[in-house]
Formats: C-alpha cells, sequence, structure tokens
C-alpha cells in the first residue's frame, strides 16, 4: 500500500509491504509531460534554427529584389508561423520566470545586456513582419509602410546580430535534443508537431499569397 499526500507534488512515500513492514521512499519529482523548462529550452532553439536558415534565404533574395520579389514575399509569409512560434515560446518563459514559477526562476535570468535587448529583439520582429504583410495586401501604393519596413529592418539586423551572436553556440545542441534518442524529454513529440504545424502552415500562407507579388515587380524594377 503505498500512501500519500492528495496534492501534486511527490514528497516521502509510507510503503507498506505484504510482510508488514514498512519503509519511508523520497519520491521523484513529478514529471511534467511538456518537458518544462527544458522542453521550452529546446523548442526554442529549434524554433531559432529553422528560422536561421529561411532568413538567411529571405536575405539573399535582397540581393536582386527585383526578380526575386515574389521568392522574398514567398518566404516572408512562411516565415510569420515560425516567428510566431519564437514569440510564442520566449514569451511563455518570459511570463513563467517573472510569475515565479520555480523550474523557470531556477534557471535564473538572462544576462543583463540581453534583457535590455530582448524588448529590442521583439518589437523590431513585430514592426518589420506585421508591415511586410501590410505591404504584400497594400501593394506599392504603401509608401508609408513601406518606410515603417525598411526603418524596423535597421533595427532589426543590428539587434539580431547581436541576439544569435549571445546564442549561437547553445542552439545547434539544444536544437537537436529532440531528434536524439540518448537526450529524452517528455513532450519532444508535442515539440516536433509544433515546429511541423508551424512550417505546414507558414507553406499554405505562402502559396495563397504569392500572387499579390505581382504589382512590386514593375514597382521595384523602376525603383532599381
Amino acid at each position: 500500500m503505498v500512501l500519500s499526500s492528495g496534492s501534486g507534488q511527490m514528497g516521502p512515500v509510507l510503503d507498506v509491504s505484504r510482510e508488514g513492514k514498512t519503509r519511508m521512499r523520497v519520491g521523484a519529482r513529478p514529471v511534467v509531460r511538456t518537458g518544462g523548462s527544458e522542453g521550452n529550452t529546446r523548442l526554442t532553439a529549434a524554433t531559432a534554427a529553422i528560422l536561421l536558415v529561411l532568413l538567411a534565404a529571405e536575405g539573399l533574395t535582397l540581393l536582386a529584389i527585383g526578380p526575386l520579389v515574389s521568392a522574398h514575399v514567398f518566404i516572408g509569409m512562411l516565415l510569420v508561423p515560425l516567428v510566431g512560434l519564437k514569440l510564442a515560446s520566449t514569451g511563455y518563459r518570459f511570463l513563467r520566470y517573472y510569475t515565479g514559477h520555480r523550474t523557470y526562476r531556477a534557471d535564473g535570468p538572462p544576462h543583463p545586456l540581453l534583457r535590455l535587448l530582448g524588448p529590442v529583439v521583439v518589437l523590431s520582429t513585430v514592426g518589420l513582419f506585421a508591415s511586410g504583410v501590410s505591404l504584400v495586401v497594400l501593394g506599392p501604393a504603401g509608401g508609408v509602410v513601406l518606410g515603417l519596413h525598411k526603418a524596423s529592418f535597421a533595427v532589426w539586423v543590428a539587434a539580431m546580430s547581436a541576439h544569435v551572436l549571445a546564442h549561437f553556440l547553445r542552439v545547434p545542441r539544444l536544437a537537436a535534443a529532440d531528434w536524439r534518442s540518448d537526450e529524452p524529454l517528455p513532450g519532444s513529440s508535442l515539440r516536433r508537431w509544433l515546429l511541423a504545424g508551424s512550417l505546414v502552415a507558414g507553406l499554405v500562407l505562402a502559396v495563397a499569397t504569392v500572387h499579390l507579388a505581382g504589382p512590386w515587380h514593375q514597382y521595384v524594377g523602376l525603383d532599381g
């Protein structure tokens, strides 16, 4: 017979065997089905790794934006759900840390410089993608929005460069952890499905909107 408290946390457990002997054993920490803080870190890193590849491809289209404007729009729209997932995972960590969750607090806060940089990265990312999506919908007529897009891009490049350099060495191991059999952690299937779902959603969005790049072909040709 095993007796324990009715709470969700496991503590000392009274184990009574059939022979009538009793012994105290300390139960393990409760397993978090989503992987807890470590699971959140893995999801953030895996999303960041995919984003880095796609953002590099998006950056290459700027070298010849005239003939590659459709590719620029396609990749940009493909990125939107992944950017949303990255913001959600980092925002969730922020919320759990500042609301005092034990495991997130145990990980400690980011470096002070990264805490100052974080809002700049988030705001410039939101500004960049919000203005980019608006330009796809509005077309070349959105002159003010185009200026906002260029300004947010300049801020975003500077902030994101520092952000990537700060985390670059940790990302490969963490991003691959859920695909390695020697590093099991609860929630790995959920995290893989979230990544796959974001990619599929982005692909659907990109295919559905790439035709809106049509008006931009003439505009960037004249602008160049």
